[in-house]
């Protein structure tokens, strides 16, 4: 009996020990990265396009007569453009990405306090590519050339709406804001906040 309970004692013992270590570890805090570390994580973790958008557009293409310096060259262009006015129309679909250059950033673009981090995320980023397979070419005369000239005028014109329209852009930021949120609070931090700028710790 003096045996068993002397076993018992050891094992009890070797419980209650690691018992306490696994405490003692579990109340030490969590050691943070520091901002280069961070800024590695983001670049390695965030895509490109944070929110992707198919759009259609319905473009008309029929360009003016271009003058030149000669003027029988002009006379001869307006003779030309006369017999076969350009003209052409489509329906084009485009896949639009907003997002953010997250290779951009660096330690300017963040503030650690703590378990407490700001972000400044760079400019918007707008990308349209062309879903030519999907477009329709309708009631054209236009050559090739020309129908390049009209798909690059759709093209162009999707960008300059995309960068116009508020609501893409605050859905592209908020898809940013939740991708970064989630991978600082995985890496331990308690408080994260997205400013435009730093709020720099003055010297007291």
């Amino acid at each position: 009996m003096a045996n068993v309970s002397r076993v018992l004692s050891v094992v009890i013992a070797g419980v209650l020990g690691a018992l306490g270590a696994f405490f003692v570890m579990r109340s030490q805090p969590r050691a943070l990265p520091d901002t280069p570390a961070l800024v590695l994580q983001m670049r390695e973790v965030t895509r490109l396009e944070t929110l992707d958008v198919s759009l259609y557009k319905k473009v008309v293409f029929s360009p003016e007569p271009k003058a030149s310096d000669a003027l029988w060259k002009d006379v001869v262009h307006w003779a030309a453009y006369s017999l076969r006015a350009p003209r052409g129309r489509a329906i084009v679909f485009a896949d639009v990405h907003l997002g953010y250059e997250f290779q951009r950033i660096d330690a300017s673009s963040l503030q650690v306090r703590g378990s407490q981090v700001e972000v400044v995320l760079p400019p918007v980023t707008v990308q349209v590519e062309l879903r030519p397979g999907e477009t329709e070419i309708i009631d054209s005369n236009l050559n090739s050339t020309e129908t390049t000239q009209l798909l690059e005028l759709a093209r162009t014109a999707f960008e300059r709406e995309a960068r116009g329209d508020a609501r893409l852009k605050e859905r592209a930021r908020q898809s940013a804001e939740r991708s970064l949120k989630a991978l600082f609070l995985s890496l331990g931090f308690t408080e994260v906040r997205f400013v435009e700028k730093l709020t720099r710790a003055t010297a007291g």
